[in-house]
């Protein structure tokens, strides 16, 4: 008698069906087909939807991240300012407009506080970082660079991007009630702001902590580093950044840093070449953000003398 031994393999079914005899149990495997059309649009439709919402998480997190950096290198110019003042019998340093820093260069003089004049042509002292790290405040920053700027600030003009520049050397200026004035000085009176006081030594403060020292400029804005706005004149005319979310860093008195978000559209200029048109004047419904930090600029000064 012969011996039936069970059969392992397979045997043609139905169209698109095999039919596997194993110890002696039938079973159906169907044969996989590739991706119907509609199938892989629905596929692409899902990776599309997904990305849409990655993306932006991954752009407010990189936002972030560079917004941390930057309050830190702002931080740190800020205590440059402190150690400054102690070693200088608590004056304030050098703080001068792009005229006056320039001839002192000329000079040899490198005392203010940045010498980097900022604009959107092929001019060295854009990208001359020893122009600052080699400046008043170089020795208390550890001649570091990259505490002058930020991280997020990539803006250049298009014949800057031709020659194959990256980023240039300076985001950051200083409130220009604060220090030395140079020419600008009437007396102990600045000429731009007469009834306002200029902060010349930590000493005169009232309140450290609600007067700014340092300032993220609008990169349509940055020339010097001397950031000035008339308090009576309703108009910008240097402006700040708003690289973080419509918001910019600052720096105060007392050492503390602190991120604020401008409310008024007209103060979030896109950060581009000729992008600001400055100075601009602003209507009664767009100065909220002027009146903001125009308190936080300086204090009234009633015993000055106005004569403009």
């Amino acid at each position: 008698m012969l011996s039936q031994r069970p059969f392992h393999g397979l045997r043609n079914g139905p169209a698109g069906v095999e039919l596997a005899i194993v110890k002696g149990q039938r079973c159906i495997r169907t044969r996989r087909s590739a991706f119907t059309l509609i199938e892989l649009l629905v596929v692409i439709a899902i990776v599309v939807i997904l990305a849409s919402l990655i993306l932006p998480v991954l752009a407010r997190g990189k936002n972030k991240s560079q917004q941390i950096s930057c309050l830190s290198n702002i931080r740190q110019l800020n205590v440059a300012v402190m150690l400054y003042a102690d070693d200088n019998s608590d004056s304030l340093p050098y703080n001068l407009g792009a005229t006056e820093i320039k001839q002192s260069l000329a000079n040899g003089d490198k005392k203010n506080w940045e010498n980097s004049v900022l604009n959107w042509e092929l001019d060295p002292a854009n990208t001359n970082t020893f122009l600052n790290t080699e400046a008043g405040l170089s020795e208390y920053i550890g001649h570091v660079a990259r505490v002058f700027r930020c991280p997020s600030d990539n803006a250049l003009s298009a014949i800057q991007r031709s020659a194959g520049w990256i980023e240039r050397s300076r985001s950051i200026s200083m409130n220009a009630m604060i220090g030395n004035a140079g020419a600008f000085l009437v007396g102990d009176v600045n000429s731009n702001n007469p009834s306002y006081h200029q902060f010349r030594k930590f000493g005169e403060f009232t309140s450290t902590s609600e007067i700014f020292i340092f300032i993220e400029e609008h990169p349509d804005s940055i020339n010097d580093g001397y950031f000035i706005n008339r308090a009576a004149q309703y108009a910008w005319n240097d402006l700040p950044a708003s690289w973080h979310l419509g918001g910019a860093n600052l720096s105060f008195g007392d050492g503390h840093a602190e991120i604020h978000r401008w409310k008024n559209a007209s103060t979030q200029k896109p950060a581009q070449p000729d992008a600001a048109n400055l100075p601009f004047a602003l209507s009664e419904a767009e100065r909220g953000d002027f009146y903001w930090l125009l308190k936080r600029t300086s204090t009234y000064d009633e015993t000055a003398t106005d004569d403009n």
